[in-house]
């Protein structure tokens, strides 16, 4: 992110501790339903159908959250946010918390105001081209024209990646990924650049999926993950909990169909997640059985990967280093004691 987008996102930073100390959870129980910030269509992980149903990995959170709170996943607004407004909205209060692919960094979580969750999702940014350029590696695209979506952190990843190679570049400037995929397939850029998971995402709506390239290269760390406002330290806990609830019980064996008969089990933690024993859910202001509620939305961390993103999607991706840290990955949640 380049210092005129924190300008712009730091406006409405002004008064965002405000807004939290307004008491985000009592807020989303009086008019009944989360506000959540996602992107404005990206296949996988946040996108409508033609009725205006959102799906996806991101939207799968939001509908934990609204079961978790609410007590029904299906009591979600979706906003569509861009890279350049959807810290404005969640700063100004517009939504409750974002659930879209951002980037966790230093000046986002401190200097804007925000707190990050966790993360749901480790990236790196990379580079799709179309294959009849012959271009094996992105070292080949000095003087290349570059899709790139502003308010983001792959503009500054972009220019460190070009210039610590003595290559130059042409930016073509986008607001949303929908305007990338328009430009890129056009031909107005020879590359788009973003985190894989999103060149993945957009290289299976393309006319021609085959005819495009992701090159090997990751230039970059993007630990992608969902925020809320700094100032309102319970609605934060809420949202991270929640997310490790959906991490834990991957861990556990509780699934989507079998945590209904998970109060019974003879597990200590198995049995705290579902409210079997303990006050947990006493401690952030929600009942015994908030994260019980959660998975049964839309099942643990693997059940919402694998039917969104997973590699028997369109989008094909392998779970890698989201993997559980028991498996080769470094996913990982702390313990519910």
């Amino acid at each position: 992110m380049n210092f005129k987008h924190l300008l712009a996102a730091g406006a409405a930073v002004a008064f965002s501790a405000s807004v939290a100390q307004a008491g985000t959870l009592d807020d989303v129980k009086a008019k009944g339903y989360i506000d959540c910030g996602v992107t404005t269509g990206l296949a996988g992980f946040a996108s409508p159908d033609d009725q205006g149903n959102w799906a996806g990995f991101d939207v799968d959170f939001c509908r934990a959250m609204a079961a978790a709170v609410l007590g029904d996943a299906s009591k979600v607004k979706y906003t569509p946010t861009t890279g350049k407004t959807r810290f404005t909205a969640l700063a100004s209060g517009e939504v409750d918390v974002l659930a879209r692919n951002t980037t966790w960094t230093f000046s986002r979580d401190t200097d804007l105001g925000f707190e990050f969750v966790g993360v749901n999702y480790y990236d790196g940014q990379g580079f799709m081209v179309k294959k009849d350029l012959g271009v094996k590696s992105a070292l080949e695209l000095d003087g290349a024209s570059v899709c790139i979506q502003t308010g983001t952190t792959t503009e500054l990843n972009l220019a460190d990646y070009f210039r610590a190679n003595n290559m130059s570049f042409t930016p073509i400037v986008i607001e949303d990924n929908a305007e990338a995929r328009q430009n890129y397939e056009s031909g107005a850029c020879d590359v788009y650049t973003t985190d894989r998971s999103g060149l993945a995402a957009t290289r299976v709506v393309l006319s021609d999926p085959d005819a495009h390239v992701v090159l090997p290269e990751i230039v970059s760390k993007e630990p992608l993950g969902p925020l809320v406002r700094h100032g309102d330290n319970q609605w934060g806990d809420i949202a991270r909990w929640t997310l490790n609830a959906l991490i834990t019980a991957e861990e556990l064996g509780v699934t989507q169909g079998n945590i209904g008969e998970m109060a019974s089990s003879n597990n200590p933690e198995i049995r705290r997640l579902v409210g079997a024993e303990g006050d947990l859910g006493a401690m952030i202001g929600l009942d015994a059985e908030w994260a019980m509620r959660a998975v049964a939305a839309g099942g643990n961390y693997s059940e919402i990967y694998e039917r969104n993103i997973g590699p028997n999607t369109p989008l094909q991706l392998a779970r890698g280093v989201n993997a559980l840290w028991t498996q080769g990955g470094i996913l990982y949640s702390p313990p519910f004691r």
